[in-house]
């Protein structure tokens, strides 16, 4: 039933019952989004749709940086069969990715939507016979341009991803990115797979890299869906799990730029750098993505005071090559020419597609979770978060470098805490005293190190998930590297590319 209420505010990994989320018109959800997404420290963390029976109900997530909450609000559609909607893109182009999503997976005409493309081909999508050959590439008929196709096929170990440059001679006029190469079903398994170690383990194969934060987003998820709580020991120990993975990732990514800058003693001495940190995880856990180690309401690896006082010592040796060489680096005038002023993106730009994490920071945004909807350790310890105000790819460096040396800071002041707390962490719960509650409405939101991941699930009259849903950074700000290339010469796609290093699987579901 459509009703006027007002969309309800609740805090980050909070659970509430589905019905307390209000159904409104249309067009007041239409209006309400449009004004509120005037206000910058609002954007929007999730908007998607779930069949329940014969209506499809869409909800809304929308984060508030200075009261520090999530605002949601739904509307409902009878299924029929020609479904269309106001487009909201049109207003609020951040909400192009959900609508086209939505568009592809249920068939909705999202009207005056500047381009309903699709965004991942799924293998459950309404259309069976839109196919990714037939993408529909943005053209201009001209005889001095040409178009160079990079893709979907790369060397190495690389994922797939198909990039079409439009091109006047060197000149990068436009770049499309096609992504929906791969299908793995992800949100559909996390129904299809009821055990929870089933789920856990999903979890950790959405994002390969990313493994402990979206591990911690789904965790937190459950831990709040089922009531679960857990002590301080348990929180800090999975927040220094979650800033190693952002040193591991951030320094590894530095090794890479600097392939792209043909600068070869930067790139082998932060090359070198990851897998220390990355091979302290796996004496953690066995795993050196982290895999197995962040578990509901507790862990089978606590964090010994052996492990401490051997990642204490990791992190003195990591400072004393990472310090002189990212000095070096940042001093040097033939590194700084291919990166200062290359690649730039305006703060306005940003906003207008709902950046997040680093690829908002770069450009003066200050979004990042773990201070606007803390969780975890980041709840009773606070964090710093760096802002730069460039752009460019000297800012997506130089915030990887400012992010290193503040998680190592933060590490040690956890560790310290950690002096303070009695007790080991608990053991995981096991599926016989863990159930989620009926009929709710769960989200949890995670600052990764590409940036905000968001789990969010519905439970149905048994208190068995009905619905899953997953955003990865990655989501928001693939359109930021098409923006970087805008008016440069196609051999600077490479330094770009690396300086956002953004997901293919966190989008290809």
């Amino acid at each position: 039933m459509e009703t006027t209420s007002s969309p309800i505010s609740i805090q980050n990994q909070s659970t509430v019952p589905i019905a307390a989320i209000p159904i409104l018109y249309y067009d007041e959800f239409y209006a309400l989004i449009v004004a509120w997404m005037k206000e910058p420290h609002l954007h929007c963390v999730n908007y998607y749709a779930f069949w329940k029976v014969d209506v499809l109900k869409f909800i809304c997530c929308l984060a508030d940086d200075v009261a520090n909450d999530i605002k949601v609000l739904s509307h409902e559609m009878p299924r029929k069969e020609k479904m269309h909607l106001a487009s909201i893109t049109r207003e609020v182009y951040a909400f192009h990715i959900f609508e086209r999503e939505m568009a592809e997976n249920f068939g909705i005409e999202f009207i005056n939507n500047p381009w309903v493309k699709p965004v991942r081909y799924a293998f459950n999508r309404t259309n069976q016979n839109n196919v990714i050959n037939d993408y529909p590439f943005y053209k201009i008929d001209s005889e001095e341009l040409h178009e160079v196709g990079v893709g979907p096929i790369h060397a190495g170990v690389i994922e797939p991803g198909h990039f079409r440059f439009l091109c006047n001679g060197e000149t990068v006029l436009h770049l499309e990115i096609q992504l929906g190469w791969q299908h793995r079903g992800v949100e559909d398994l996390f129904i299809k797979k009821p055990a929870l170690i089933q789920q856990t383990v999903l979890s950790e194969s959405i994002a390969g890299d990313t493994a402990v934060g979206h591990s911690h987003a789904f965790i937190n998820l459950m831990e709040s869906m089922g009531n679960v709580t857990i002590g301080s020991r348990l929180a800090i120990e999975r927040t220094i799990a979650l800033e190693l993975e952002r040193i591991a990732m951030h320094v590894g990514d530095l090794g890479n730029m600097n392939i792209g800058l043909a600068y070869q003693l930067a790139s082998s001495v932060f090359g070198t750098l990851r897998t220390p940190i990355i091979n302290y995880t796996q004496t953690w856990c066995g795993n050196r993505f982290g895999k197995g180690l962040n578990r509901v309401g507790g862990t089978h690896y606590p964090f010994t005071d052996d492990l401490a006082e051997k990642l204490i010592e990791l992190l003195d040796r990591f400072e004393k090559s990472f310090a002189p060489m990212s000095e070096r680096l940042f001093s040097l005038p033939s590194a700084l020419m291919r990166m200062e002023a290359i690649g730039k993106v305006t703060k306005t730009q940003m906003n207008l597609i709902g950046a997040v994490g680093m690829a908002a920071r770069m450009a003066g945004i200050k979004r990042d979770v773990r201070t606007s909807h803390p969780s975890s350790a980041y709840k009773e310890y606070a964090i710093v978060s760096h802002t730069l105000e460039n752009g460019d790819v000297w800012a997506r460096a130089y915030l990887r470098k400012l992010e290193i040396e503040n998680s190592i800071a933060y590490i040690r002041k956890l560790i310290n805490e950690l002096k303070h707390i009695n007790g080991p962490s608990p053991k995981p719960r096991s599926a016989a005293d863990y159930k989620l509650g009926i009929n709710s409405f769960g989200i949890s939101l995670v600052e990764g190190w590409r940036g905000e991941i968001c789990h969010c699930a519905v439970t149905d009259g048994t208190g068995e998930i009905m619905h899953y849903k997953v955003k990865d950074p990655s989501v928001h700000n693939w359109m930021a590297l098409a923006l970087s290339l805008r008016d440069l010469e196609i051999s600077d796609f490479p330094i770009n590319n690396k300086s956002y290093n953004l997901s293919y699987c966190g989008h290809d579901l």
